[in-house]
């Protein structure tokens, strides 16, 4: 079973948009899939039951409070688990879930702010044993944003120094909001400003597919 944790220590980067996604190609790929909904807000428990009506359906577990009985709710012929973790979730309110998980998402925001608190979080992650040991893997997303502006061009060639790969550069767009309301993804659709879209996720589908 492939289990991959979206993570980051800071609200509104994104994490529930690139979670549901990652669930959503999963599910269109034939994968039996489940997604851990870890953040007290709930909104990847609502996309999920939105989407209960399609042959693509994803089922929801709530990993909100008692996350040994969230465990428990998997069921044994589950292909991929994809985990939301709480907004503003720091090292040791993940330990559970690193415990579990074949890879770790961390979506960043081009902003000081955003590169800053990921520092901080990933700092701490660095500690973790599988994270040490590289038994774990660990990817950076850059989110959101506008490869034409400086500020978003910047940010990349800052994480690009890093010492954890960035997987993907999801392009800011209205369309995510949309698709999480409705319980869909882009990938249930085919048109060409869509591909667009996808296009931007293949590194990123690429690297949670790679075998350790």
């Amino acid at each position: 079973m492939k289990t991959i944790l979206v993570a980051s220590s800071k609200g509104g980067v994104g994490k529930t948009t690139i979670a549901t996604h990652l669930a959503a190609r999963s599910a269109l790929d034939g994968q039996r899939t489940v997604l851990v909904d870890a953040d007290p807000q709930g909104s990847s428990m609502r996309w999920a039951e939105r989407r209960a009506g399609l042959e693509s359906a994803v089922l929801p577990v709530d990993g909100s409070r008692r996350r040994k009985q969230a465990w428990n709710s998997i069921p044994g012929d589950a292909e991929t688990v994809v985990i939301d973790a709480g907004a503003g979730a720091m090292r040791e309110d993940l330990d559970a879930w690193l415990e579990h998980a074949s890879a770790l998402v961390v979506p960043v925001l081009p902003s000081a702010l955003d590169i800053d608190a990921t520092v901080a979080f990933l700092n701490g992650i660095a500690e973790h044993p599988r994270v040490r040991s590289r038994e774990l893997r660990v990817g950076l997303v850059g989110n959101r944003l506008r490869p034409w502006t400086n500020a978003s061009q910047q940010a990349m060639d800052l994480l690009a120094q890093w010492p954890y790969p960035v997987v993907a550069q999801l392009r800011d767009s209205q369309a995510y909001v949309v698709m999480v309301a409705l319980g869909r993804s882009l990938f249930d659709y085919n048109s060409q400003q869509v591909r667009e879209h996808q296009a931007d996720w293949q590194p990123l589908l690429k690297w949670v597919r790679r075998k350790p």
